[in-house]
């Protein structure tokens, strides 16, 4: 099945409506949806690698972007800062990244009404992390919010937004209970999001068994699978800091008989990645995103593999 909007001579054609929402586009007929995550630069070097970035994916029209929200006052302040600039600069449809680690409610207030001032109708409400990362136990700041349930509730009732959730297909790091895991989804369905994105994963079955889960319960929320390419052997701590969970076994050995080559780990990092995506694909994922780490060529070079040989 080819992924999102079809390659012809000039890129790829955009979808006919560039004002449908993520949940409009998800409802509607034709291929899955193809989207790409970044996060905001740290100095002047990670901008400029951002922004060529930017350009090489708007090149693809993809369906959206969406750029993290950090656990910190100053990455915080980039997220919104960037996000802002790429809807107003740009022709792709942004999604904001917010999450109520650490922050009160007035200061969740005021970003959602940032965001809304710039015209930015998508938002992925997440807990969020503590700054210890995604093992941190998670402690509730004294005028915060208790967890994503309670954020995507805020989030709605402070305008016209179409929400967006995380999902945990190698469970959540904290509970290792998937039951939980799908029962949680489904609050933060009836809270008022209307689709999810996973964590990055690398086991096509946990995505369906998560899906079959919360299908069981009565709820039809799209969720949509998470991708990162792994191309270099240090990205194999990296993952397991990301997402809580070490990477299969099965894909360590096949990066780690890759030797010490970088170009050949690099190619088998892109064939895992292809290959998890071809099985979600088959089995009826709405669509992909993908987690670029600001360099897109590998997810790129997923992309074009994806494509019918014929486009």
């Amino acid at each position: 099945m080819p992924l999102g909007p079809m390659i012809d001579s000039a890129g790829l054609v955009s979808r006919p409506d560039s004002h449908a929402t993520v949940e409009a586009m998800l409802a509607a007929p034709g291929g899955p949806l193809f989207s790409f995550e970044l996060f905001p630069p740290k100095d002047d070097d990670q901008r400029r690698m951002l922004w060529q970035t930017v350009r090489r994916l708007e090149a693809l029209g993809p369906d959206f972007v969406s750029v993290t929200y950090g656990a910190n006052g100053s990455s915080r302040e980039r997220t919104i800062e960037i996000t802002e600039a790429i809807a107003q600069h740009t022709t792709l449809r942004t999604m904001a990244h917010l999450t109520c680690a650490s922050q009160p409610v007035e200061q969740l207030r005021r970003v959602i009404g940032w965001y809304a001032a710039a015209g930015i109708r998508h938002v992925m409400a997440i807990r969020g992390d503590m700054p210890g990362g995604p093992t941190a136990p998670w402690v509730q700041h004294p005028e915060g919010l208790r967890n994503a349930t309670e954020l995507v509730e805020l989030v709605r009732s402070l305008g016209d937004f179409c929400v967006g959730v995380g999902a945990f297909p190698d469970l959540h790091p904290e509970n290792h209970d998937p039951d939980l895991d799908a029962r949680v989804l489904v609050e933060k369905a009836r809270a008022g999001a209307t689709f999810a994105i996973t964590q990055l994963f690398f086991t096509p079955s946990r995505y369906f068994e998560l899906v079959d889960r919360v299908r069981s319960l009565g709820c039809e929320l799209p969720i949509i699978p998470g991708i990162m390419p792994v191309t270099r052997l240090s990205q194999i701590q990296r993952f397991a800091e990301l997402s809580g969970a070490d990477l299969p076994a099965p894909v360590v050995d096949r990066l780690e008989r890759a030797g010490e080559d970088p170009a050949k780990v690099r190619e088998v990092g892109i064939d895992i990645a292809t290959e998890v995506c071809h099985d979600l694909l088959a089995g009826g994922a709405p669509g992909l995103h993908f987690l670029t780490m600001n360099r897109s060529l590998a997810t790129r070079e997923i992309y074009a593999r994806l494509q019918p040989a014929a486009s």
